[in-house]
């Protein structure tokens, strides 16, 4: 039977490997969004959850113009109307309460740490995906699955040789990284039918934008922390810097590759395993720009985790030749 390709398609669907791409250029910026955040953090009195208001009100408005520019994204208001309830749970629960965590988790355990938690997002979608979908599991994703939580096991036993020591606050940390990485799973899988009837760049727009205004609003009232944009002109240059930087690069751009990417991929597991190669880039910018030093279970952390990726990649190809 010849497969017939539809034009009207936008590229990531017509061909695979710039879904890939797109993913994998996601992978990146959200491993540097940690390095960001923490850029941000040690330079002035801006908590994690402050830190998420900041990325996400911003990000989501620079989306929003985006998708205006473009012709075919221009309709905000259709998928609102039609879809208006599941985008607001999808905006608490898949970007408010996920980026909270994860920015929250940043004041409690070292970046290398939280980088690597997160990466069981692929896991988590495998298993939401099987449930939701009744997409199966094959042999390659269980393999670098169990390595990655093998992974996460080694940063866990890290966190209580801490906590013995009088340090208990990297399992927290640990803790609410795990809880970012459930919410933004459930998030990627079950939104995808909404990405492919009105397009990546709407609903993230709508949704990222929708997220960063509760997560205002949220932080305002469970912190008592409102922040003050308008003081933007305020803090330090390198401050300043970096919220630009989480804002524009780690949001408005990253987040629409990353989540487009994995709706436009043919396996959104598989695309979902490019995030194991999160920790590398983020340790990689942790020890040469923070001056962070690896533990000995962080390193062998990260070297399971590239190992599990190899291995299901080359599974995956010894078995589409066969």
């Amino acid at each position: 039977m010849i497969q017939t390709t539809n034009k009207n398609e936008s590229a990531w669907h017509r061909h695979a490997w710039i879904a890939y791409l797109a993913v994998f250029i996601g992978v990146i910026g959200h491993a540097s969004s940690e390095f960001v955040a923490k850029i941000i953090s040690n330079n002035s009195t801006i908590t994690g959850p402050e830190i998420s208001v900041w990325r996400f009100f911003f990000g989501g408005i620079g989306l929003v113009i985006v998708s205006l520019l473009i012709p075919s994204s221009r309709d905000l208001v259709t998928p609102i109307k039609k879809n208006g309830m599941s985008l607001m749970l999808f905006s608490l629960f898949g970007v408010a309460s996920a980026y909270l965590f994860f920015h929250w988790s940043l004041d409690y355990a070292t970046v290398p740490q939280v980088a690597t938690v997160v990466t069981t997002i692929p896991i988590f979608v495998g298993l939401i995906n099987l449930y939701a979908n009744k997409v199966s599991i094959g042999v390659a994703k269980i393999i670098s699955g169990l390595g990655a939580v093998f992974g996460v096991i080694l940063l866990v036993t890290d966190g209580a040789l801490l906590a013995l020591s009088g340090d208990s606050s990297n399992l927290i940390g640990i803790f609410m990284a795990i809880m970012c990485a459930f919410f933004m799973s459930g998030y990627l899988v079950l939104i995808k039918p909404l990405i492919k009837e009105f397009g990546a760049l709407r609903i993230t727009a709508i949704t990222l934008f929708l997220g960063g205004f509760i997560l205002w609003i949220g932080v305002g009232l469970l912190f008592g922390r409102w922040v003050a944009f308008w003081d933007f002109s305020d803090l330090a240059f390198t401050v300043m810097a970096g919220i630009i930087v989480i804002i524009l690069y780690n949001t408005t751009l990253t987040q629409w590759l990353w989540i487009g990417g994995l709706a436009a991929v043919p396996d959104i597991t598989r695309g979902s395993y490019l995030f194991f190669l999160k920790p590398v880039v983020a340790a990689f910018l942790s020890v040469t720009f923070l001056g962070i030093s690896l533990s000995i279970w962080q390193v062998f952390a990260i070297l399971i985790i590239c190992s599990a990726v190899v291995t299901e990649a080359l599974i995956s190809y010894y078995q589409q030749k066969k």
